[in-house]
């Protein structure tokens, strides 16, 4: 999969996401990348669930994210995610987040996935499945 694929998800921010000043408190843009890695998951057959019925399970282990614009209540964002890096038992996903009425740019941050087997507790790391670590794209970019 080359890192040319990027799927877009839309979100629209929440009352309750904004802090006293009315913009989105810090930690909820780490809730929309979720969102659009969870969609973008979906978008290559490869949703969470089915992961954890085989046994695998992705825990985050590093997180960056930058703040560009502030994002207020109502706005409508779109979550743009790809994978940059896959290895044999991590992934790397970097997202871009912008909003919808006027395209500016407002967080971009990335995500390192590792992989653990859920039968076997106590064992941090296993090798990604191989659908994953071959997985393509649909055959054009995926919107939710």
């Amino acid at each position: 999969m080359g890192p040319e694929f990027v799927h877009e998800t839309t979100v629209q921010v929440r009352y309750g996401e904004t802090d006293q000043m009315g913009v989105v408190y810090h930690a909820n843009y780490l809730v929309y990348m979720e969102e659009g890695r969870t969609r973008f998951m979906e978008s290559l057959g490869l949703p969470y669930h089915e992961l954890e019925r085989r046994g695998f399970g992705l825990v985050v282990r590093k997180a960056t994210l930058r703040f560009r614009a502030p994002a207020r209540y109502a706005d409508q964002l779109t979550v743009r995610t790809r994978i940059d890096k896959v290895g044999g038992a991590s992934i790397l996903f970097a997202y871009e987040i912008h909003r919808g009425a006027d395209g500016a740019a407002v967080a971009d941050g990335t995500t390192e996935l590792a992989c653990i087997d859920l039968r076997k507790p106590g064992r941090p790391v296993c090798m990604l499945p191989d659908d994953l670590r071959g997985a393509e794209p649909p055959a054009q970019a995926g919107r939710s």
